[in-house]
């Protein structure tokens, strides 16, 4: 819905999305084996939580997060370290989580594109969820 300058907007609705990566990114000037994991609403977005979770062994490998006012445009934001893990039926992989919350959000400008992407190909794949509100 569109807004007028200096009202208060409020929370709209809960946004979540999940995607799964498997490709490696080896650049960090485009959008190539980036996937598109969230898209703010018309006001723009407040993302509380970016996370993910390897599908599969995994060796510690960089995980990518960038973004996007058009689907073409791509700006490096952030990356974190996947530690290494391998499944077993007594262990749990451990969640990385890229430190976004409700007191220190990432905030997006209206239909602004986050994408997410692993440095290395993992076949089976690293499982992302992103959770914001949408202004």
């Amino acid at each position: 819905m569109p807004t007028t300058p200096n009202s208060i907007i409020t929370t709209q609705g809960i946004n979540t999305q999940q995607v799964v990566t498997t490709a490696a990114k080896t650049t960090y000037n485009d959008l190539v084996n980036a996937v598109l994991a969230y898209t703010a609403g018309p006001n723009g977005a407040v993302v509380y939580g970016v996370t993910a979770l390897p599908r599969a062994n995994v060796t510690a490998s960089q995980l990518q997060l960038y973004r996007s006012p058009d689907g073409t445009a791509a700006f490096f934001e952030k990356s974190v370290v996947m530690p290494v893990y391998n499944f077993s039926d007594i262990t749990a992989p451990t969640q990385t989580d890229f430190g976004y919350s409700e007191t220190v959000p990432l905030r997006l400008e209206p239909n602004e594109r986050l994408y997410v992407a692993n440095r290395v190909a993992l076949a089976g794949g690293v499982s992302w969820s992103v959770a914001g509100e949408d202004l």
